[in-house]
């Protein structure tokens, strides 16, 4: 896992532990591309650049949710 998480005493649900997989699927991908970036033109970059700014819903977003409904409980 990407990052140590301090075990509870309640166990994961199994929703909890398909998104946890999910973001090290993300992870996985944000690798291989920081592995392929240093392989593009500077023009690429930019294009690439700017296609991920206008990707929704960002990395940002989500942990917007989950601190706000943490945050509400």
């Amino acid at each position: 896992m990407a990052a140590e998480v301090k075990l509870r005493s309640m166990p994961l649900s199994g929703e909890a532990i398909r998104v946890m997989n999910l973001v090290d699927d993300v992870a996985t991908t944000m690798r291989r591309m920081l592995a392929l970036i240093p392989m593009l033109s500077a023009d690429e970059k930019k294009r690439v650049s700017e296609y991920l700014k206008q990707s929704e819903p960002g990395a940002e977003q989500v942990q917007q949710a989950l601190t706000t409904a943490a945050a509400t409980k």
